[in-house]
């Protein structure tokens, strides 16, 4: 069975951009909206618990998950055809 990368990539940019603005939302509305910085902060630059904080993660998530996916799903092809070769 063979991956479709872009599908792939798509999605899981998708799923990971909604959870980390999603995740902002969560705690905005529970917690009120602090600039402190977080665990996942440090990883994507300019991602807070704000609103505009919230939608830059939405944009930094979809990028790296995209690109993870990407090589994810490519590599499997790759090891997937090799594989079912021999």
């Amino acid at each position: 069975m063979k991956l479709n990368v872009k599908a792939f990539a798509l999605t899981c940019g998708l799923i990971w951009g909604f959870g980390l603005c999603f995740l902002a939302w969560w705690l905005i509305l529970l917690e009120g909206s602090t600039p402190e910085p977080t665990c996942l902060n440090r990883m994507y630059p300019g991602y807070t618990m704000t609103p505009v904080g919230s939608l830059i993660g939405a944009v930094w998530g979809f990028v790296d998950a995209g690109l993870g996916g990407l090589i994810f799903a490519w590599l499997y092809n790759l090891l997937a055809a090799k594989f079912s070769k021999e």
